[in-house]
């Protein structure tokens, strides 16, 4: 019988123990516990923590159900903490802009249960925790120190948290963030009636200097544990001009594995999406988009995929799909985009191409002057080194003005490394193509926001008359025009490029016929001009038509630019100035055969791109007119004799011209002057 009474007795010791044990949690003040709680998490936190109100604990029990186990018989411990308050670490800079709260978080109350047996595995498993109004103050000063970074000790803890769901009501959020310039708040409130969520929010305050705001809706639980359960969230956001709105579930809250919502998002120019999203898109016009995003973060970062997307940028249509994906040391935005009907004017936002009062509307400063044509507005290089992007753009149809041939582009973007490329660049142009690869480099090597840019044009099989659609004359040429270009320069915008290019630009024609009645007038042969009118207009063999400009400090010279036919050939000297938008061209008329009532002498092509002139030699005109006023006195048929030109029959200087044309233009490194000979022109 000893071994019995021995057992009994460990049986009824151990009965005692337990009773005892909870004869004193349950009457035992918890209050008397809480300045070891508070240091010892402080001590793990690295700030201080604090519960300035009442801690209790109570034990319950579950519901009975028909399925319940032993397990489930046994009554789990239930915290009920009030007044929670955790500070700010030590280290954080007090200098904050704006009102600095005292502590990171206040929480009225907080409460959960533990589930006792997983204790045994060192496991703490919480399977409600609740917030009664939380505020949180989230700080960050412009030297990186936040105040949401915790201690983290290398050892890693034998215990682990498992929280299967968090329950909240009302409260608020705060972010002052000295470095995005922010001070954002946001109040939480909890809805009673209605049937798909449970919270509502509103946000206001300042991001990047601008206002923001925002409201919304959530699910009052948030689901940890049970990966399937939707959480909902439908959201608003303004900031500006820019309006985001989204719509969907977030199904795996503990990594942001499976967002997925319907996207919207509108505003005067991508670019301003910068300031909320960190990812460097074009200045643009207004635009509107819609599309459903997917997304996800993972080990390496996040992943985001906008997908089927469509929407309108000014009058064009765009529509396709970008990814997202967050790497090191940057992230890399990729996808493709297609313009079924692309207005060419909203390409021009792109380069600062666009009027001051369009760039006062996307929130650009209005810095184009009123007499400059080529644009000023500088790129936005620093944001350049934020993101690499891969993406293909190509709009199957471009609506233009009459006056501009383009039908159809392709190009594909690539930004890398702080160089962007446009490689390659493609214009379907006047039955031909305009192909070109441009490099902007503004990795820093240039200097702080200057570029290293290198353009290389190539122009095949251009119609003549479809070059120029508005010249009636050209309507009944026929011929084709070839050129390249090859160009380098250091700026920060298409005017400063220009204005310091380098390089060589050559055209070409060596087949085709072109106007009698252009050239006649271009000739000033107003007889032939009169004739050419009653008899009707003809077609003159074009020889060859060879176009050579060196290119050295944004100033074009011409080495060559001579227009050969069987009945004239022009000879065109001078330069054009890109950096001052200044023309200061000679055209010299040299009539083949006979001509009737020539008053032949140069033309000249002077001005700025803005308000180009042309106009004659007076001195000349004059000096011939005067003669055949002389003449007439003596004799009617002498009076023709300075006004008829009998020219040479043929030019000899074609085929070197066609040569030299045909010969591959180059450009010097990005910064250095162009070093080739301006070459005489031909006589």
């Amino acid at each position: 019988m000893r071994p019995l009474a021995i057992t009994l007795t460990t049986i009824a010791g151990l009965i005692a123990v337990t009773a005892v044990a909870l004869v004193v949690l349950l009457n035992f003040d918890w209050n008397r516990a809480k300045p070891w709680l508070d240091a010892r998490a402080s001590e793990s936190l690295g700030r201080p923590f604090a519960i300035a109100g009442d801690l209790t604990l109570t034990w319950e029990t579950h519901a009975a159900l028909p399925d319940q186990s032993w397990r489930d018989l046994i009554p789990w411990p239930h915290w009920v903490a009030q007044d929670i308050r955790i500070g700010n670490p030590p280290a954080l800079n007090a200098a904050q802009p704006g009102a600095q709260p005292g502590d990171m978080t206040s929480i009225r109350q907080i409460a959960f249960s533990l589930n006792p047996l997983a204790l045994l595995e060192k496991k703490l498993v919480i399977p409600d925790l609740r917030f009664d109004v939380p505020v949180v103050n989230l700080l960050r000063n412009a030297d990186g120190k936040n105040n949401w970074t915790f201690k983290n000790d290398d050892k890693p803890s034998p215990w682990r948290l498992e929280l299967q769901r968090v329950t909240f009501s009302k409260g608020s959020v705060r972010l002052i963030d000295a470095i995005q310039q922010a001070d954002v708040s946001v109040d939480i409130d909890t809805l009673d009636a209605d049937p798909d969520y449970g919270v509502e929010w509103r946000m206001r305050g300042k991001l990047h200097g601008e206002a923001v705001s925002g409201n919304g809706k959530a699910g009052a639980v948030l689901s940890l544990q049970h990966q399937t359960a939707p959480y909902p969230i439908l959201a608003q956001l303004r900031m500006g001009k820019t309006v985001i709105a989204a719509e969907g579930t977030l199904t795996k809250p503990t990594d942001l594995a499976a967002l997925d919502m319907r996207l919207k998002v509108s505003g005067v120019s991508m670019a301003r999406l910068y300031a909320l999203s960190g990812i460097v898109l074009p200045e643009t016009p207004p635009y509107a988009t819609e599309g459903h995003l997917i997304g996800a973060l993972g080990p390496q970062g996040g992943h985001w995929i906008y997908e089927q997307f469509s929407g309108k940028v000014g009058a064009s249509d765009i529509a396709g799909s970008l990814d997202y994906q967050s790497k090191q040391p940057r992230g890399l935005v990729s996808g493709t985009v297609v313009s079924r009907a692309l207005y060419f004017a909203d390409l021009a936002p792109l380069i600062g191409a666009d009027s001051n009062a369009s760039k006062l509307k996307r929130g650009a400063a209005a810095v184009q002057p009123a007499n400059k044509v080529l644009p000023v507005e500088a790129f936005k290089t620093e944001r350049w080194r934020s993101i690499d992007a891969d993406i293909k753009f190509s709009a199957e149809k471009i609506i233009r003005q009459k006056e501009l041939p383009i039908d159809k582009l392709t190009t594909h973007l690539h930004l890398q490394d702080g160089v962007l490329s446009l490689s390659p660049l493609n214009f379907g142009m006047a039955g031909g193509s305009l192909s070109s690869n441009i490099t902007l480099d503004s990795s820093g090597e240039a200097g702080k926001h200057a570029i290293k840019a290198t353009m290389q044009v190539t122009a095949r099989h251009l119609q003549l008359k479809q070059l120029f659609p508005a010249l009636q004359a050209l309507q009944a040429s026929v011929g084709e025009i070839n050129g390249e270009a090859s160009l380098s320069a250091l700026g920060n915008s298409v005017a400063s490029l220009l204005g310091a290019s380098n390089g060589e630009i050559k055209t070409l024609i060596d087949q085709g016929t072109v106007s009698k009645l252009l050239l006649e007038k271009m000739g000033l042969n107003i007889g032939n001009v009169i004739l050419t009118r009653l008899a009707g207009d003809q077609q003159v063999k074009l020889n060859c038509m060879a176009t050579d400009f060196a290119v050295t400090n944004g100033l074009m010279q011409t080495r060559s630019f001579i227009v050969d036919t069987d009945a004239a050939i022009l000879d065109v000297s001078g330069n054009i100035n890109l950096a001052q938008e200044q023309l200061d061209l000679t055209i010299q008329p040299n009539s083949k055969g006979l001509r009737v009532l020539s008053l032949r002498t140069p033309l000249y092509v002077r001005g700025s791109f803005k308000q180009p002139q042309m106009s004659v030699d007076k001195s000349v005109l004059a000096m011939k007119a005067g003669g055949a006023i002389a003449l007439t006195l003596l004799a009617p048929v002498a009076a023709l004799i300075p006004l008829i030109k009998t020219g040479p029959e043929e030019n000899g200087e074609c085929a070197r011209l066609l040569a030299a044309a045909r010969i591959k233009p180059v450009a010097p490194p990005p910064g250095k002057s162009y070093q080739g000979k301006v070459q005489p022109k031909f006589k």
